[in-house]
């Protein structure tokens, strides 16, 4: 048995789906953060798993050629992050290998998983941003991320993955908390009012959304927060507020208050409008969101022929888009605050051929097949839990021709394929896109066709 604070010399073996290094000594594996597979490594041991060991590194003895010195100064300490200490080339390889273990020991899958698409500059690429805040142990008040497995947050001046003017915004947040004596919340205490600041960008449009998320119904000092915020900063677009008073991890509640502009902002996909509220989804990283669902499009190869139906729709970006290679689109899906966001969209952009149903898509295509209405595409894009068996029933029986599926979770998801192919439907190839740089996430796209008995 090992023990805390052990030291250990050892070649990592390869790294799991989180991008933990494997050490193997004996029987057991020991996890070590941010090395490379075949580093020759000198750790501590910290503490016991139940898989098996964590560990810190001491020295790494013998470096791999894509190891690069990461340029963010708490990388080691943030959770946000996890291969900032790899090339571009190496977080490529590393993502493509996780992805054919992962297809490799899919049961009855015959899956090959094509390039991944990669950026070039991978920094500067979130157009979302959540910062939580706290006291530290002399009463300073501090911005930042979540330390990894952790409620701790790490305090940081620029974060490489935001665009440089929301930084900015939120040191001033920082300075004005200060000044009009503004408490952080604690999660502990469930005391004080500011839970955490929400920001997004448009890319392109650069207009910005300011969230705040505060613990009770009033806000003190809201008018002279507002005014000050925008006089240091008139580029932002609107500020909204929101209440959350539960006791939960979940940033946004459910009421929200626009304190200044419209409430929202607007920005430009893949030559589309879209409208972006508080509660939006919206793709994280705009430049590879263009890249996959320009995938998407040209792996479906429609004619304009097609009915379409865009499951888990949310604000309709990709069923828009797709909306102008069919002849027409169904966007289905359960939040209601989403299905009227996706209708203004189509409106912003005279889309006339796509509608859109608040309800389950599961149960909308059991509808569609007791009226025998027909799909020739089913698009599904869920959370990372992934889809149901009884969505994939409903896919079977209303029987498209073609079905689309976008994942952020490459493990739901080819667990989801092996029961498209036990209702009828295969697909061969995984693609792809790098929409999380220097993180171990990766987003990908499978074509299901269905296969005739």
């Amino acid at each position: 048995m090992l023990k805390s604070g052990q030291i250990l010399t050892g070649t990592i073996a390869y790294l799991d789906e989180s991008s933990n290094g494997i050490l193997i000594v004996g029987k057991d594996k020991v996890f070590v953060r941010h090395v490379l597979a075949k580093e020759r490594v000198k750790v501590k041991i910290q503490k016991r798993l139940k898989e098996g060991y964590s560990a810190s590194v001491i020295e790494i003895v013998q470096k791999d050629k894509e190891r690069v010195k990461p340029l963010c100064g708490i990388y080691e300490r943030c959770g946000s992050c996890h291969l900032m200490h790899m090339s571009v080339q190496g977080q490529k390889q590393q993502k493509l290998a996780y992805l054919q273990h992962l297809c490799s020991k899919s049961k009855g899958l015959h899956m090959k998983v094509e390039d991944i698409a990669t950026m070039k500059e991978p920094y500067h690429y979130r157009n979302k941003m959540i910062i939580g805040f706290q006291k530290d142990k002399q009463g300073k008040l501090q911005a930042g991320f979540y330390e990894e497995f952790s409620h701790h947050i790490i305090p940081y001046e620029q974060c490489l993955l935001h665009p440089e003017i929301c930084d900015a915004i939120l040191h001033t947040i920082t300075a004005l908390m200060i000044k009009l004596r503004i408490e952080p919340y604690d999660e502990d205490k469930r005391r004080g009012l500011l839970r955490h600041v929400v920001i997004r960008y448009g890319m392109v449009s650069k207009q910005i959304m300011v969230v705040l998320v505060i613990n009770q119904q009033v806000f003190p000092a809201r008018k002279a927060f507002v005014q000050e915020l925008l006089k240091k900063h008139p580029q932002i677009t609107t500020i909204v507020q929101n209440v959350n008073t539960r006791k939960t991890s979940i940033v946004l509640g459910e009421q929200e208050r626009i304190l200044y502009g419209p409430g929202y902002i607007e920005d430009t996909l893949c030559g589309l409008q879209f409208r972006i509220s508080a509660k939006s989804f919206y793709q994280i990283n705009h430049e590879q969101c263009e890249v996959l669902y320009k995938k998407g499009m040209e792996l479906l190869h429609m004619t304009g022929k097609e009915t379409v139906l865009d499951a888990y729709c949310g604000i309709g970006t990709i069923g828009m888009y797709a909306a102008q290679y069919a002849k027409q689109v169904i966007g289905v899906e359960l939040n209601k605050d989403a299905v009227e966001d996706a209708k203004n969209n189509a409106k912003l952009n005279q889309i006339r051929n796509i509608r859109f149903v608040c309800d389950d898509a599961g149960k909308f295509m059991q509808k569609l097949a007791a009226k025998k209405e027909r799909l020739d595409v089913v698009i599904l894009d869920p959370p990372r839990s992934g889809s149901s068996e009884a969505f994939i029933r409903s896919v079977a029986t209303i029987r498209p021709k073609k079905v689309l599926y976008i994942s952020c979770n490459p493990q739901t998801q080819l667990r989801d394929l092996q029961l498209f192919q036990k209702y009828g439907y295969v697909g061969d190839v995984l693609h792809g896109v790098d929409m999380f740089p220097n993180t171990f996430h990766v987003e990908t796209v499978v074509l299901m066709s269905r296969i005739y008995k």
